[in-house]
């Protein structure tokens, strides 16, 4: 009989665990509690269809892993619909003789996680595709000796940028062969700090080897080979360990094999791929300019990422020229900032007697390409408008309103997300130059987001630099942060935050009430606030085609999937 989650362990199977070769001195199975699903010691059941059996009564929402299994594939043959083995690799790091010197850390620390870090954990869980821990585990787990989890966090607690789980073969298990591993390493994808990872790798062995423990285990995916190096880097060997793990839904890419490449961008791939997990046929139509056309039940849309043919011509209109939108959104009485178009010098110099600070901008335009923040001074300006009209004839001079860039994401006229986005900083090392330090974060910006978020080394930059009183040979003192942009564009290398919890009804009201307004059914609004918080505001743009990535946890993707093709919806978790 194939196991399932509702079937209870046969007591037979109960009474023989003492006779399946354990590695190990213990009474009974190994089954370490997690968080986020649990870890069965594979080596410690008496048999391939008690362990079968055991990973099958896996939690809704969890994800089981049964490790060190003697004979994974045996193992996954008494259930071979349910089960899959895990396409990992297993690297082994010898404790005694490891080297686990990491640079000096400035401005934040290593240390065991808290109750009060969990919120912080499961977000960063979350945006990398990670099962958060359900509430209350950190708590519960305080005195485990089982289990060890570490957090990096800015020295002021004002954030935690990462978070890696340990487990202690021994006291799991009585473990004869003195082992431990690593879990749930996973480092916030917008941190500007560097080694972070490597901290937590090297803090958690030096804490195993504390405690005698002789190595300690990892599984990576066997195509992370980002990962890979790093590990191997820091001295970790492959071993021949293997892994078990249910069918579930958070586990399909991996035994149904991974999304098609179909040469889209993220933005459009990521759309591509949910339509195809609920059914619906997609054509790529144009992958360099990221179109497609989606068809189900007789129905057919064409996209270009997130603009579908839901949005008017007339939508998209008011929100590509930013006169327009600002018109449209203050005759609804929304707030929008000061704005004129350049036209002639005396104008220019009148507006800035009223605002001297300003943001420069082509009035069609997107990606942040052409945009000066917060320039000052006749000169400096009219400098911007040349910059701005490399992109645009028509350029703008807008009020420059102080505060947090916020991007809220409406579908169906009803915020999904809300995310702040901050300029592209850098932290310095004190060694590495400026230019170094820019190139080497604008590397990392890259890899987290596919590519689509660099730094460029353009006049805006180096503007940014000369007005913080540095020059692109300026050596930052060791960790010393350096904001590099004035604009929090993601394409020019800014990072996102989500802050959908915390976004205050009124922004959430006046967001809906814009996309109305505009009558568009798929929009990015950004405001500046003084607080996310708060019911201050001014409205600055609206984007016709927002990009839908690098909002996790929010479901933006999936809303907007079920804009276009409601009668796939998926049913929310009960």
């Amino acid at each position: 009989m194939t196991p399932s989650s509702h079937d209870p362990m046969d007591p037979r199977q109960m009474a023989s665990l003492r006779h399946w070769h354990p590695a190990t001195s213990g009474d009974g199975p190994a089954v370490i509690d997690c968080g986020w699903g649990r870890l069965l010691m594979g080596q410690t059941f008496v048999d391939p269809d008690t362990l079968a059996h055991a990973l099958a009564a896996e939690s809704r929402l969890q994800r089981d892993v049964a490790m060190y299994v003697r004979d994974p594939h045996v193992v996954v043959a008494h259930a071979p619909l349910q089960l899959f083995l895990d396409p990992s690799h297993t690297f082994r790091l010898p404790l005694q003789n490891a080297h686990l010197d990491v640079p000096i850390r400035h401005g934040w620390t290593v240390r065991p996680a808290c109750p009060s870090d969990e919120a912080d954990i499961n977000r960063i869980l979350r945006t990398r595709n990670m099962v958060p821990v359900y509430a209350g585990y950190i708590e519960h787990i305080a005195n485990d000796p089982r289990l060890e989890i570490l957090v990096a966090a800015e020295s002021d607690g004002s954030a935690i940028l990462g978070v890696v789980t340990g487990v202690d073969h021994v006291h799991a298990c009585q473990d004869v062969e003195g082992g431990s591993s690593l879990w749930s390493l996973a480092v916030d994808p917008q941190c500007v700090r560097n080694g972070i990872g490597i901290a937590l790798v090297a803090e958690l062995a030096r804490r195993m080897r504390e405690r005698g423990r002789h190595y300690m285990d990892l599984s990576v995916m066997h195509d992370n080979t980002e990962a890979i190096r790093l590990y191997e880097k820091l001295g970790f060997e492959r071993v021949p360990v293997y892994c078990v793990k249910n069918r579930n839904p958070i586990n399909e890419r991996l035994y149904v094999g991974p999304d098609s490449n179909d040469g889209l961008n993220i933005y459009a791939q990521l759309i591509v791929n949910e339509a195809r997990r609920r059914g619906i046929n997609a054509e790529v139509l144009d992958a360099e300019f990221g179109y497609f056309k989606l068809s189900f039940g007789g129905r057919t849309l064409t996209c270009r990422e997130s603009l579908s043919e839901l949005t008017s011509a007339i939508a998209m209109s008011r929100c590509d020229d930013k006169r327009v939108t600002r018109r449209v959104l203050e005759d609804g009485g929304v707030r929008t900032p000061a704005q004129i178009t350049v036209v002639d010098d005396d104008a220019l110099q009148a507006f800035l007697v009223q605002h001297p600070r300003v943001v420069v901008k082509p009035a069609r335009g997107e990606q942040g390409k052409g945009i000066s923040v917060d320039v000052s001074g006749v000169d400096a300006v009219r400098s911007a408008v040349d910059a701005a009209r490399r992109y645009c004839d028509d350029v703008i001079v807008e009020e420059m309103v102080a505060g947090q860039d916020l991007r809220i994401v409406v579908i169906d006229h009803e915020v999904v997300a809300a995310a702040t986005r901050r300029p592209a900083q850098v932290v310095g090392d004190g060694v590495s130059d400026l230019r170094t330090l820019i190139e080497r974060h604008s590397r990392r910006r890259a890899a987290a987001t596919d590519g689509e978020s660099r730094i460029p080394m353009d006049a805006e930059t180096q503007r940014c630099v000369a007005g913080a009183g540095h020059t692109m040979d300026s050596v930052l003192p060791a960790g010393t942060l350096l904001a590099v942009r004035k604009t929090a564009n993601l394409h020019t290398g800014g990072t996102i935050h989500d802050v959908t919890a915390e976004l205050h009804p009124v922004l959430r009201s006046i967001a809906e009430k814009a996309s109305r307004l505009l009558d568009i059914p798929v929009v990015g609004l950004d405001f500046m606030v003084p607080a996310v918080d708060g019911d201050a505001y001014a409205v600055i743009e609206a984007n016709e085609r927002p990009g839908l990535a690098n909002h996790e946890p929010q479901p933006t993707v999936e809303r907007f999937v079920d804009l276009l093709f409601p009668q796939t919806r998926s049913l929310p978790p009960a």
